[in-house]
């Protein structure tokens, strides 16, 4: 029998798990993003709403939740996207992409062994763009059964159903929130302010973080490949943090 060749495929098609919205997860296959080096990327985005008009229209809560970089809903004519959006995911490249791609029909949809497959032998990235709280959990299983990792995040602290923070970074916008993180037994990846990090430098970490190691600010040359720390306590290494970044990183300010 001809084994089917491994292609970006829809692995998840139906109800978000913040909202109950629809919603698709698409596994890329391949990826030039120079931070994260050639993992297989998962896009999690609306399936009935291009995804910048749902960040505009706040849609975008069925695949982002309560992730204070996705801004606020406008209705406003002159606005694109959300206002005081920061997010780094530039919307109308990769999700408007894959949204446009997924509307023509131009992706298979796998299920079960598939997705293993899909996953085999490679590094995932969980959530490129979107929660993976979003997302069952038996779609991560099948998928990261046979990986070599992943890196993931999230941000879904308050959700009904409780987030995997054994495989899942606690994503924390403020030392405070990394700090009572920390008392539970979670690992933080911690986004830093502009200002804050250029006003303190190195200061600016908490005694339990070091800087990304794919960060430009950390210059060390290393892929999200290569430094597989963000695992969620998974590993045993120190909480990560990152600087703002992207074309909206600014907008950043950071919470009390």
């Amino acid at each position: 029998m001809k084994i089917k060749k491994v292609v970006s495929s829809v692995i998840y098609n139906g109800p978000s798990m913040l909202d109950g919205k629809p919603i698709i997860v698409v596994g890329i296959i391949t990826s030039n993003n120079a931070k994260t080096g050639n993992m297989l990327q998962t896009h999690i985005i609306r399936s009935d709403i291009n995804p910048i008009i749902a960040s505009k229209t706040g849609g975008d809560y069925s695949i982002c939740g309560d992730c204070v970089h996705k801004g606020t809903a406008t209705n406003n004519p002159d606005k694109k996207t959300a206002i005081g959006r920061s997010c780094y995911v530039n919307l109308g490249q990769g999700p408007r992409q894959v949204f446009e791609r997924f509307k023509r029909g131009g992706y298979p949809v796998i299920e079960h062994e598939e997705i293993t497959r899909l996953g085999h032998n490679r590094m995932i990235r969980l959530g490129t763009y979107g929660d993976p709280s979003a997302v069952p959990s038996e779609i991560w299983e099948l998928l990261l059964k046979s990986s070599r990792g992943h890196t993931g995040y999230t941000h879904q602290h308050n959700a009904k159903q409780a987030p995997d923070y054994t495989r899942m970074m606690y994503s924390a916008d403020s030392a405070n929130d990394a700090v009572n993180a920390h008392s539970k037994g979670y690992r933080t990846f911690r986004v830093i302010p502009l200002k804050q990090w250029k006003d303190n430098g190195i200061k600016a970490l908490l005694q339990n973080e070091i800087l990304c190691p794919a960060s430009k600010e950390n210059d060390k040359g290393v892929t999200c490949i290569e430094c597989k720390l963000c695992t969620g306590s998974q590993s045993k290494g120190k909480s990560i943090a990152i600087v703002a970044h992207g074309a909206t990183g600014s907008n950043f300010k950071g919470n009390a």
